[in-house]
């Protein structure tokens, strides 16, 4: 396998997660075959510093031009003032926009050893296997935006087509999983809601009557996400609905550093980045996370470039290491590795998952 693939660290600990990403990488392409070109662009705020534009053009050529993108973190307060006309976040979306990536998958599966560092009850936990589907390209994220003097607008809308795409891809998740979809809208309040809502019970009824669907309000799903989680198996929802609830389904992984995510479209080509911020507090101290890069970067080989096998081996190597209690200072605040040191236990261990393989 030849493939091209976009670093794009970004801002806060975004280099140094993305720093033990590319060490996978290449471990991969040296024990299993493949031929990788790595090349890094800037996004975000360290790219407004260097050419006053979040997503300049050269970091949308190199990434028009790969296989995949690998995205560690993008902002920081040195960025966040609320009237700046440049905001780091800004280049984030026109990415996304440009590569046509319209579906974001965020797997929620708790490891055993972080779910009892989790806040809820551990029989909770018990049987938790999400996939969240959310809508990425559309809404209010994307809508036209008005400042006045006294108000503000930001106009959410959606198309026919926007949902039916997505509610097909999550569909289709589904019907490889436990076949039950679950629609998260507030259709009782709002008119897009009510389009969403439509639309995706005709979609579910002509095109995929095997799965089960059911539609819950968005204020329901955030309680119920936390009462009954085990209940649920693939969820769909629009863009500023999935992105508050995907934050709060990382309590039930035991912190937002074990969660990835994939942001998908039409073709091959896709985005890849952990869920949680820049979180600009503790960069350059060397104990950011790095599980859920790592686990960014298996997505990326099973989804864009048909890698399942050293996808799998991935997840097992970084499952494997958690049992073996290795844990960053946010899921342990006794005898807590160092970034570097948690990417270096994945990448020993995916050596001996792949020395196991061949032998």
């Amino acid at each position: 396998m030849k493939a091209t693939i976009a670093l794009l660290p970004g801002d806060g600990i975004g280099p140094e997660i993305c720093a033990e990403a590319r060490e996978l990488l290449e471990l991969v392409a040296e024990k299993d075959g493949h031929t990788f070109k790595l090349k890094e662009g800037l996004i975000g705020g360290c790219a407004i510093d260097a050419y006053g534009d979040p997503l300049p053009e050269e970091t949308v050529k190199l990434c028009a031009k790969a296989d995949a993108v690998l995205l560690g973190a993008v902002g920081g307060p040195q960025w966040s003032d609320p009237n700046a006309k440049v905001r780091p976040e800004q280049g984030l979306l026109r990415l996304r926009a440009q590569l046509g990536v319209f579906a974001n998958l965020r797997p929620v599966a708790p490891h055993p050893v972080a779910a009892k560092l989790a806040p809820l009850k551990t029989r909770l936990l018990k049987g938790v296997d999400i996939l969240f589907v959310r809508e990425l390209t559309g809404g209010s994220y994307f809508g036209a935006k008005r400042r006045e003097a006294d108000a503000a607008v930001d106009e959410c809308r959606y198309t026919v087509t926007e949902i039916e795409r997505v509610t097909r891809k999550a569909a289709l998740l589904a019907r490889g999983r436990r076949a039950k979809l679950t629609h998260v809208d507030k259709a009782n309040v709002l008119e897009t809601s009510r389009l969403w809502r439509s639309t995706v019970t005709r979609v579910m009824r002509d095109e995929f009557p095997d799965v089960a669907v059911e539609h819950l309000l968005v204020d329901a799903m955030a309680m119920y996400l936390l009462t009954r989680p085990a209940s649920f198996d693939v969820i769909l929802t629009e863009n500023l609905f999935g992105d508050i609830l995907t934050d709060e389904a990382s309590v039930l992984a035991g912190s937002m550093g074990l969660l990835p995510s994939a942001s998908l479209g039409e073709g091959r080509v896709g985005l890849y980045e952990p869920i949680h911020g820049s979180a600009p507090d503790i960069a350059g101290q060397g104990i950011a996370n790095p599980y859920a890069t790592l686990l960014s970067v298996a997505l990326l080989l099973r989804h864009s470039l048909g890698l399942e096998t050293e996808a799998a081996r991935i997840e097992q190597a970084v499952a494997d290491v958690l049992d073996e209690g290795v844990l960053t200072a946010d899921l342990s605040r006794k005898h807590a590795v160092s970034t570097r040191e948690a990417g270096e236990a994945v990448r020993k261990r995916y050596r001996k998952l792949a020395k196991r393989r061949r032998a």
